[in-house]
């Protein structure tokens, strides 16, 4: 890590001049879990860290109306902590849960998981599922964008030079709605999903889903937002013939590879598996709600 520069600045506008003045070895820094396991490792240029913490917009959990929004450095034990974010969106503070040891969740942030652009990312497919969008700063001012815009490939953006991810917006909540996430790995913790399920529904009056969203992780190059899958459960009350829908259609979305942690038969059987197993979870807290 040698011949890195550091600045800190306090403001948006500040952080994205400097971004695009830095050139292709400029990075964002949200909390950094990520970017300077990345630097130590040489895979990684070195080149200038700005660090966005002391953006007042970047920390912290704020409710505009029914809506959170949730600052790009805002570390994961924060959202842990929130009740009212877990009340309402249980499946993404799960998620976001699943990044790393409890010491990396007191720096590691939900848009730096965002923006590592990993297809196993476990905060992305939770964040997909809820139609969540970010708020993105660049040279050009501000534009807002879907979750599962952003990643491209593995390890790479749509971000234009000097952007980064300011907030995450999570809509409001309807009632009679839940949302879940599941993974599985190899080992019982501390490791990256084989796969991962994300699932939010809403529910009329009589228990008729009246419209869902999944998407799944780890079986693609960037997360699926999987509609024909979500379209097998609208109009059912997840019953087992709209689960045995969802898990063909999820299946059917799928695209991994096979590598040393699964197969891609493995990862695909998997997907349906817990895709039916989100569906339940989630369909189980709208009828709470």
């Amino acid at each position: 890590m040698s011949n890195v520069e550091f600045i800190a600045p306090t403001s948006p506008e500040q952080a994205a001049k400097a971004l695009l003045a830095g050139g292709p070895g400029a990075r964002p820094l949200g909390g950094g879990t990520d970017l300077l396991v990345q630097l130590r490792s040489g895979r990684l240029p070195a080149g200038l860290i700005v660090d966005l913490k002391r953006i007042p917009e970047a920390i912290g959990i704020r409710q505009d109306g029914g809506a959170f929004v949730i600052g790009a450095s805002t570390p994961g034990i924060t959202l842990s902590e929130h009740k009212a974010l877990g009340l309402a969106w249980p499946g993404v503070v799960e998620a976001t849960n699943l990044i790393g040891s409890t010491q990396v969740q007191g720096r590691a942030s939900m848009a730096g998981n965002l923006c590592n652009a990993s297809p196993a990312a476990d905060s992305v497919p939770a964040l997909v599922a809820a139609r969540a969008t970010c708020l993105i700063v660049g040279p050009d001012g501000r534009r807002t964008a879907t979750v599962e815009s952003i990643a491209v490939a593995p390890g790479k953006t749509s971000l234009a030079p000097g952007e980064f991810v300011l907030e995450i917006r999570l809509p409001a909540r309807p009632g009679r709605s839940g949302d879940a996430y599941l993974r599985s790995i190899p080992r019982t913790e501390m490791d990256i999903a084989v796969v991962g399920a994300g699932v939010n529904l809403t529910l009329d009056a009589a228990g008729v889903i009246t419209e869902a969203h999944v998407a799944l992780g780890a079986v693609g190059p960037t997360v699926i937002l999987a509609t024909a899958a979500a379209a097998a459960l609208v109009g059912t009350k997840a019953d087992e013939a709209a689960l045995a829908n969802l898990d063909a259609a999820a299946r059917a979305a799928c695209n991994p590879i096979s590598d040393k942690r699964g197969t891609a038969e493995f990862r695909t059987k998997i997907a349906g598996v817990l895709a039916r197993r989100a569906a339940t979870i989630a369909y189980g807290r709208a009828e709470k709600r």
